[in-house]
Protein backbone atom coordinates (compact mmCIF):
# COMPACT_ATOMS: atom_id res chain seq x y z
CA UNK A 1 0.00 0.00 0.00
CA UNK A 2 2.69 2.22 0.91
CA UNK A 3 4.55 1.66 -2.48
CA UNK A 4 1.31 2.36 -4.69
CA UNK A 5 0.76 5.63 -2.43
CA UNK A 6 4.33 6.59 -3.41
CA UNK A 7 3.79 6.24 -6.55
CA UNK A 8 0.68 7.97 -6.76
CA UNK A 9 2.65 11.29 -4.83
CA UNK A 10 5.36 11.13 -7.88
CA UNK A 11 3.05 10.23 -10.47
CA UNK A 12 3.83 12.50 -13.79
CA UNK A 13 -0.11 13.81 -14.05
CA UNK A 14 -0.07 15.40 -17.93
CA UNK A 15 -1.07 12.29 -19.34
CA UNK A 16 -4.55 12.63 -17.60
CA UNK A 17 -4.54 16.77 -18.46
CA UNK A 18 -3.56 16.12 -21.74
CA UNK A 19 -6.55 13.36 -22.67
CA UNK A 20 -9.36 15.17 -20.70
CA UNK A 21 -8.11 18.28 -22.84
CA UNK A 22 -8.25 16.29 -25.77
CA UNK A 23 -11.48 14.88 -25.00
CA UNK A 24 -13.11 18.10 -24.63
CA UNK A 25 -12.14 19.81 -27.22
CA UNK A 26 -13.14 16.29 -29.63
CA UNK A 27 -16.11 16.11 -28.14
CA UNK A 28 -16.99 20.05 -28.99
CA UNK A 29 -16.27 19.14 -32.60
CA UNK A 30 -18.39 15.74 -32.81
CA UNK A 31 -21.06 17.39 -31.16
CA UNK A 32 -22.07 19.88 -33.85
CA UNK A 33 -20.51 17.92 -36.38
CA UNK A 34 -22.34 14.77 -35.95
CA UNK A 35 -25.43 17.21 -35.12
CA UNK A 36 -25.09 18.53 -38.28
CA UNK A 37 -24.41 14.86 -40.31
CA UNK A 38 -27.31 13.23 -38.54
CA UNK A 39 -29.87 16.15 -39.54
CA UNK A 40 -28.22 15.96 -42.87
CA UNK A 41 -28.63 12.09 -43.47
CA UNK A 42 -32.36 12.33 -42.28
CA UNK A 43 -33.19 14.54 -45.36
CA UNK A 44 -31.46 12.28 -47.90
CA UNK A 45 -32.57 9.81 -50.38
CA UNK A 46 -32.34 6.00 -49.53
CA UNK A 47 -29.76 5.11 -51.58
CA UNK A 48 -27.09 8.05 -50.99
CA UNK A 49 -28.11 7.86 -47.22
CA UNK A 50 -26.92 4.21 -47.05
CA UNK A 51 -23.81 4.90 -48.79
CA UNK A 52 -22.99 8.33 -46.79
CA UNK A 53 -24.21 6.29 -43.64
CA UNK A 54 -21.64 3.70 -44.45
CA UNK A 55 -18.90 6.30 -44.58
CA UNK A 56 -19.72 8.47 -41.79
CA UNK A 57 -19.91 5.28 -39.81
CA UNK A 58 -16.40 3.89 -40.89
CA UNK A 59 -13.84 4.84 -38.32
CA UNK A 60 -16.58 3.14 -35.58
CA UNK A 61 -15.29 -0.44 -37.36
CA UNK A 62 -12.46 0.16 -38.74
CA UNK A 63 -9.13 -0.90 -36.71
CA UNK A 64 -7.78 2.46 -35.23
CA UNK A 65 -4.28 1.85 -36.44
CA UNK A 66 -6.01 1.93 -39.47
CA UNK A 67 -7.96 5.32 -39.16
CA UNK A 68 -4.28 6.56 -38.02
CA UNK A 69 -2.49 5.52 -41.05
CA UNK A 70 -5.00 7.50 -43.28
CA UNK A 71 -5.09 10.52 -41.18
CA UNK A 72 -0.78 10.20 -41.17
CA UNK A 73 -1.05 9.77 -45.01
CA UNK A 74 -3.17 13.19 -45.02
CA UNK A 75 -1.49 14.78 -42.93
CA UNK A 76 2.40 13.96 -43.35
CA UNK A 77 4.28 17.24 -44.38
CA UNK A 78 5.23 15.27 -47.32
CA UNK A 79 1.76 14.46 -48.48
CA UNK A 80 -0.18 18.39 -50.76
CA UNK A 81 -2.83 19.00 -47.51
CA UNK A 82 0.09 18.76 -44.76
CA UNK A 83 2.56 20.43 -46.74
CA UNK A 84 -0.44 23.13 -47.59
CA UNK A 85 -0.99 23.51 -44.15
CA UNK A 86 2.62 23.95 -42.70
CA UNK A 87 3.75 26.01 -45.56
CA UNK A 88 0.62 28.41 -45.63
CA UNK A 89 -0.43 28.01 -42.10
CA UNK A 90 2.63 26.94 -40.21
CA UNK A 91 0.18 24.36 -38.56
CA UNK A 92 1.89 20.85 -37.56
CA UNK A 93 -0.56 18.17 -37.45
CA UNK A 94 1.99 15.24 -37.10
CA UNK A 95 3.42 14.63 -33.46
CA UNK A 96 1.37 17.44 -32.19
CA UNK A 97 -1.24 17.81 -29.78
CA UNK A 98 -3.35 18.78 -32.97
CA UNK A 99 -2.83 15.53 -33.76
CA UNK A 100 -4.76 14.56 -30.55
CA UNK A 101 -7.35 16.15 -31.18
CA UNK A 102 -8.09 15.10 -34.94
CA UNK A 103 -7.59 11.41 -34.36
CA UNK A 104 -10.14 11.47 -31.33
CA UNK A 105 -12.46 13.30 -33.27
CA UNK A 106 -12.50 10.90 -35.79
CA UNK A 107 -12.70 8.06 -33.80
CA UNK A 108 -15.14 9.22 -31.72
CA UNK A 109 -16.79 11.38 -34.51
CA UNK A 110 -19.26 8.22 -35.30
CA UNK A 111 -20.71 7.81 -32.08
CA UNK A 112 -22.03 11.08 -31.71
CA UNK A 113 -23.48 10.45 -35.33
CA UNK A 114 -25.14 7.70 -34.88
CA UNK A 115 -26.72 8.48 -31.33
CA UNK A 116 -27.96 11.71 -32.75
CA UNK A 117 -29.19 9.87 -35.91
CA UNK A 118 -31.37 7.78 -33.95
CA UNK A 119 -32.49 10.37 -31.25
CA UNK A 120 -33.73 12.38 -34.31
CA UNK A 121 -35.60 9.43 -35.80
CA UNK A 122 -37.51 9.37 -32.87
CA UNK A 123 -38.59 12.44 -32.34
CA UNK A 124 -42.65 13.05 -33.41
CA UNK A 125 -43.06 13.59 -37.06
CA UNK A 126 -46.42 15.44 -36.14
CA UNK A 127 -44.10 18.40 -34.12
CA UNK A 128 -42.00 19.01 -37.24
CA UNK A 129 -45.47 19.59 -39.53
CA UNK A 130 -47.05 21.79 -36.55
CA UNK A 131 -43.74 23.71 -36.74
CA UNK A 132 -44.13 24.27 -40.27
CA UNK A 133 -47.90 25.39 -40.19
CA UNK A 134 -46.56 28.22 -38.17
CA UNK A 135 -44.23 29.50 -40.61
CA UNK A 136 -41.39 28.26 -38.94
CA UNK A 137 -38.25 27.44 -41.42
CA UNK A 138 -36.59 24.18 -41.89
CA UNK A 139 -33.46 25.12 -39.44
CA UNK A 140 -36.07 27.05 -37.03
CA UNK A 141 -37.50 23.66 -36.79
CA UNK A 142 -34.30 21.85 -36.41
CA UNK A 143 -33.07 23.44 -33.59
CA UNK A 144 -36.18 24.94 -31.60
CA UNK A 145 -38.16 21.52 -32.05
CA UNK A 146 -36.16 18.59 -33.17
CA UNK A 147 -32.98 19.10 -31.25
CA UNK A 148 -34.63 19.74 -28.24
CA UNK A 149 -37.29 16.47 -28.48
CA UNK A 150 -33.56 14.28 -29.25
CA UNK A 151 -32.06 15.67 -26.11
CA UNK A 152 -31.24 12.86 -24.20
CA UNK A 153 -30.27 11.00 -26.99
CA UNK A 154 -28.30 13.79 -28.04
CA UNK A 155 -27.03 14.05 -24.22
CA UNK A 156 -26.23 10.05 -24.13
CA UNK A 157 -23.79 10.38 -27.55
CA UNK A 158 -22.06 13.05 -25.96
CA UNK A 159 -21.25 11.33 -23.12
CA UNK A 160 -20.01 7.93 -25.02
CA UNK A 161 -18.29 10.82 -27.12
CA UNK A 162 -16.07 12.21 -24.70
CA UNK A 163 -15.54 8.87 -23.01
CA UNK A 164 -14.41 7.47 -25.94
CA UNK A 165 -12.06 10.78 -27.21
CA UNK A 166 -10.37 10.50 -23.51
CA UNK A 167 -9.61 6.86 -24.35
CA UNK A 168 -8.19 7.20 -27.63
CA UNK A 169 -4.62 5.07 -28.36
CA UNK A 170 -4.02 3.55 -31.97
CA UNK A 171 -4.52 6.84 -34.24
CA UNK A 172 -3.36 8.85 -31.61
CA UNK A 173 -0.50 6.93 -31.24
CA UNK A 174 0.35 6.95 -35.32
CA UNK A 175 -0.82 10.62 -35.89
CA UNK A 176 0.76 12.64 -33.01
CA UNK A 177 2.94 9.87 -31.40
CA UNK A 178 4.33 9.76 -27.57
CA UNK A 179 5.81 12.92 -27.17
CA UNK A 180 5.74 13.09 -22.87
CA UNK A 181 3.94 16.26 -21.49
CA UNK A 182 2.70 16.80 -25.08
CA UNK A 183 1.16 14.40 -26.82
CA UNK A 184 1.58 11.27 -23.96
CA UNK A 185 -2.72 10.76 -23.44
CA UNK A 186 -3.19 8.16 -20.18
CA UNK A 187 -3.61 5.10 -22.66
CA UNK A 188 -0.09 5.36 -24.55
CA UNK A 189 1.43 5.92 -20.56
CA UNK A 190 -0.45 2.77 -19.99
CA UNK A 191 1.14 0.63 -22.88
CA UNK A 192 4.40 2.71 -22.47
CA UNK A 193 4.82 0.96 -18.55
CA UNK A 194 3.76 -1.86 -19.34
CA UNK A 195 6.20 -2.20 -21.64
CA UNK A 196 8.69 -1.41 -19.04
CA UNK A 197 6.89 -4.23 -16.61
CA UNK A 198 5.61 -1.22 -13.99
CA UNK A 199 2.45 -2.96 -13.43
CA UNK A 200 2.12 -1.25 -10.27
CA UNK A 201 1.61 2.22 -12.09
CA UNK A 202 -0.31 0.69 -15.15
CA UNK A 203 -2.52 0.03 -12.52
CA UNK A 204 -3.05 3.64 -11.21
CA UNK A 205 -3.39 4.66 -14.33
CA UNK A 206 -5.79 1.65 -15.36
CA UNK A 207 -7.80 3.11 -11.88
CA UNK A 208 -8.12 6.21 -13.36
CA UNK A 209 -9.30 5.51 -16.01
CA UNK A 210 -11.90 3.02 -14.56
CA UNK A 211 -13.06 6.15 -12.45
CA UNK A 212 -13.73 8.15 -15.58
CA UNK A 213 -15.53 5.69 -17.38
CA UNK A 214 -17.74 4.05 -14.37
CA UNK A 215 -18.66 8.11 -13.63
CA UNK A 216 -19.37 8.71 -17.64
CA UNK A 217 -21.64 5.60 -17.57
CA UNK A 218 -23.31 7.02 -14.35
CA UNK A 219 -23.86 10.25 -15.92
CA UNK A 220 -25.48 8.99 -19.56
CA UNK A 221 -27.99 6.35 -16.91
CA UNK A 222 -28.96 9.51 -15.44
CA UNK A 223 -29.44 11.32 -18.27
CA UNK A 224 -31.50 8.04 -19.92
CA UNK A 225 -33.59 7.79 -16.32
CA UNK A 226 -34.70 11.69 -16.90
CA UNK A 227 -35.57 10.87 -20.46
CA UNK A 228 -37.66 7.85 -19.35
CA UNK A 229 -39.04 9.56 -15.91
CA UNK A 230 -42.87 9.26 -17.73
CA UNK A 231 -42.56 6.20 -18.85
CA UNK A 232 -44.42 3.73 -16.89
CA UNK A 233 -42.14 0.87 -15.50
CA UNK A 234 -42.94 -2.92 -15.65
Amino acid sequence: MKEILNIIENLDWSPLWISLKTGVVATFFCFFLGIFAAGKIMKAGSRSRAVIDGILTLPMVLPPTVAGFFLLLFFSKRRPLGMFLFNQFGIKVVQSWLGCIIAATVIAFPLMYRNARAAFEQVDINLIYAGRTLGMSDTKIFWKVVVPNAGPGIASGTILTFARALGEYGATSMLAGNIPGKTATISQRIAMVIQDQNYLTAGVWVAVVLVIAFAAIVLMNVVSSKAMKNVEKW
